[in-house]
């Protein structure tokens, strides 16, 4: 179940060739100003899956097919995941509310 979308691509118009993450949904309540979603079964929750060079249309298919309620993450062909780009990213949502 396809819930957000966060585009992290710097080049937008490129649709044929991306890399995709998709996390539970839920992982995102800690963001200041987040809708707040449910906590899934941990049986069909989806923590982090992944999908690379895949088109924008397969990503968001994928997406909406998984178990669970998922944020998916658009990056770049060759980001989001090869060095660690994702998680450095979303570990933003954790930061203490002085520091944000």
């Amino acid at each position: 179940m396809l819930w957000n979308i966060i585009d992290k691509r710097t080049r937008p118009y490129r649709w044929r060739e991306v890399n995709a993450i998709v996390e539970a949904t839920e992982h995102d309540n800690s963001c200041k100003d987040a809708d707040k979603a449910p906590e899934s079964d941990p049986m069909v929750t989806v923590d982090y899956e992944a999908l690379e060079a895949a088109s924008v249309s397969k990503a968001v298919k994928w997406a909406e097919s998984l178990p669970c309620p998922v944020t998916l993450y658009l990056y770049d062909l060759g980001a989001g995941f090869g060095d660690e780009e994702h998680f450095t990213n979303v570990e933003v949502r954790f930061a203490r509310e002085d520091e944000a």
